[in-house]
């Protein structure tokens, strides 16, 4: 017990002292923290997680969505910053640390970073993989993302965007959005839509190839679309008799 005992004093001390040092670093020496972190930390479950820190990880969350919140609009550290609150939320049984991380505004957040034009596609696309991670948590999760204006942010992001990368990563958050959220899948759906007249070819191409797997409700059934000489050509129907547009 008392061997036990002084383990536990040790972890705690060993805890505490590192959280001094996130306090009271600068952005160069968070910048190395963040590296080893992610280095240390990668694929961890919570149980690992939480042992690592001597059962006070969320003390170290909560210090990551604090700095997120105070610098997200100069880009600082951002795509490291993502990554490493990524671990917490992707780890299994990590529950907690997503209900952490949305009870300080972290949906509403991580959609205004993709709306910023200063901030690099690296870090937009770090940014939409924590949504896809907070929309694949579950129904209540995506009906949140969508609350929160998150169909317009994705598809201008997806629309604007300079970066292919970046551009599938949102197809992919707006394809899990699509299924599984029958509250809000219309909405989503007429976002794909909006999508198809894009000055971006990609982002054409993205939404045609997720309209096509999309199951969606009577009320906003798309028919048929195709290109002919270099135009599009959209037909949709509406569960309302005799209503046809092209």
């Amino acid at each position: 017990m008392i061997m036990t005992s002084i383990k536990e004093q040790a972890a705690i001390s060993r805890l505490l002292s590192f959280l001094q040092d996130w306090d009271n670093a600068g952005k160069v020496s968070r910048s190395h923290i963040l590296n080893s972190f992610i280095e240390t930390n990668q694929g961890k479950t919570a149980p690992e997680l939480e042992q690592e820190f001597s059962q006070g990880a969320s003390l170290f969350l909560v210090r990551l969505t604090t700095w997120l919140r105070l610098t997200y609009m100069t880009g600082s550290c951002l795509e490291k910053l993502l990554r490493a609150i990524g671990i917490f939320l992707s780890s299994v049984n990590s529950n907690r640390y997503l209900i952490e991380f949305l009870e300080v505004g972290g949906v509403l957040t991580l959609l205004e970073i993709l709306g910023l034009e200063k901030i690099k596609e690296e870090d937009k696309k770090e940014s939409i993989k924590l949504l896809q991670v907070i929309a694949n948590s579950g129904r209540k999760y995506k009906e949140l993302i969508c609350e929160n204006y998150g169909v317009r942010s994705i598809a201008e992001c997806l629309a604007k965007s300079k970066s292919e990368e970046t551009q599938e990563e949102a197809q992919v958050l707006l394809d899990s959005l699509v299924h599984g959220n029958p509250k809000y899948q219309n909405q989503v759906y007429k976002g794909l839509i909006a999508l198809l007249p894009s000055a971006s070819p990609k982002a054409q191409q993205l939404s045609l190839q997720t309209l096509r797997t999309a199951q969606v409700s009577p009320g906003c059934m798309l028919l048929w679309f195709s290109f002919k000489h270099g135009k599009l050509t959209i037909a949709f129907y509406s569960c309302a008799p005799c209503r046809h547009e092209n």
